[in-house]
């Protein structure tokens, strides 16, 4: 599956245009390599994804076409969430 088809389904990021925008702008890397929009996802990768100054790391552990809003958790496992920003 396509990084940015994978990022949007899991629910990573909420629109794929963004998930694409993200990867062309450097912020998504698979595995410590940056990595393009059409870049193949597998089973345990781990991609780290930039918002900002905050990092998010995740582990996948599934990949499905199509995942139910409350199910799209399962398809990874978090290494590091990104702390929400102070106020």
């Amino acid at each position: 599956m396509r990084l940015d088809k994978y990022i949007k389904v899991s629910r990573l990021i909420k629109r794929r245009t963004v998930a694409k925008s993200a990867c062309d702008a450097g912020r998504v890397s698979i595995n410590g390599r940056t990595a393009k929009a059409g870049t193949e996802v597998k089973v345990g990768d781990v991609i780290e994804i930039g918002f900002g100054d905050r990092k998010m790391i995740v582990k996948v552990t599934d990949i499905s076409e199509t995942v139910k809003k409350d199910e799209a958790k399962e398809m990874y496992e978090v290494l590091q969430a990104a702390p929400e920003p102070e106020e």
